[in-house]
């Protein structure tokens, strides 16, 4: 683990000094403190690590809208399911440390498993909001280990702005409904889905993936693309959009689809008649791997790279 002050190299001779690395939610308590007192606004960007484009770009917006950036580095075990790839999920400190160095990051959130869940911890976190579908029931469980780990991130890091990606949208809505229901004084802002050039949605599982298993899995934007092109040729019913996602996947060797679905973004619940606004919801896996996308009906995804 990076020292405070230690330096990276970047751009050639240019240096950049590594984000101080905070362990402990009292240490991040104490900072908060000073960060009070000065009128700073916080944003936290919460991540499990291996970051990438996806990741810098709530970097990079949390840092227009803040004077003071907390990324937080933990790769939560509450949220795996048994079966689920915690131990193998990408662990790459040094790599992320040099990544936020280059961009500015100040302050890097590292906890360890004890420090967060320490012997005797016996509180989980539920929050019903985002539907009992889809993610909710793929992995039982999941959005209750998020919740947790989420609550006690913004219990340390007091009032700020938190950014998620949209690629997690329903996730998103379950973490606005813990900040509202709890008062904590957090606003959840959530950034749009970084693809690359083919589509396929930004994600530190897409590491996990062959050559051709990363290939494959770009069948997931192909089934958004499939659902807006039919809703923008007059399609509206629900079951029609999805059945035209859905087949996308289903017709790719080697992937099994998970799920799909059009719902209102307001609960996460299908749509009889779909809108502009109406969300497709994606989920597939291929090679181990868990993968997610969706985007508005109404909206052609953004090649961002």
């Amino acid at each position: 683990m990076a020292e405070r002050g230690a330096r990276v190299a970047s751009g050639g001779s240019r240096a950049r000094t590594l984000p101080e690395i905070v362990t402990t939610p009292d240490e991040l308590r104490r900072l908060r403190l000073e960060w009070t007192r000065s009128g700073r606004q916080v944003g936290l960007v919460p991540t499990m690590g291996a970051l990438h484009p996806g990741h810098l770009s709530l970097v990079a917006l949390a840092q227009r809208e803040c004077s003071t950036v907390v990324v937080s580095i933990f790769i939560n075990p509450l949220q795996f399911g048994e079966g689920e790839d915690y131990l193998a999920y990408p662990r790459q400190l040094e790599s992320d440390l040099a990544l936020l160095a280059e961009r500015g990051v100040q302050v890097c959130y590292c906890p360890t498993v004890d420090g967060l869940y320490p012997d005797g911890f016996a509180t989980k976190v539920v929050v019903k909001a985002g539907g009992d579908l889809w993610e909710a029931a793929r992995r039982p469980g999941h959005f209750a280990g998020v919740a947790t780990v989420v609550a006690k991130l913004f219990a340390s890091t007091g009032p700020c702005r938190a950014y998620f990606g949209e690629k997690d949208v329903q996730q998103v809505a379950v973490v606005r409904r813990l900040a509202l229901d709890l008062d904590l004084g957090v606003e959840v802002v959530m950034g749009p889905t970084i693809r690359d050039r083919d589509g396929l949605a930004l994600s530190s599982r897409n590491q996990l993936l062959s050559a051709a298993g990363r290939e494959s899995a770009r069948c997931l934007s192909r089934a958004l693309t499939k659902a807006g092109e039919q809703f923008r040729a007059g399609v509206v019913r629900g079951v029609d959009l999805t059945r035209a996602a859905a087949s996308v996947i289903e017709q790719e060797p080697g992937v099994e689809l998970h799920y799909a679905g059009v719902v209102d973004p307001s609960d996460f619940q299908p749509v009889e008649v779909a809108s502009a606004d109406s969300r497709v919801l994606v989920s597939a896996q291929l090679e181990g791997v868990h993968l997610i996308d969706t985007s508005r009906l109404g909206s052609p995804l953004q090649l961002e790279r």
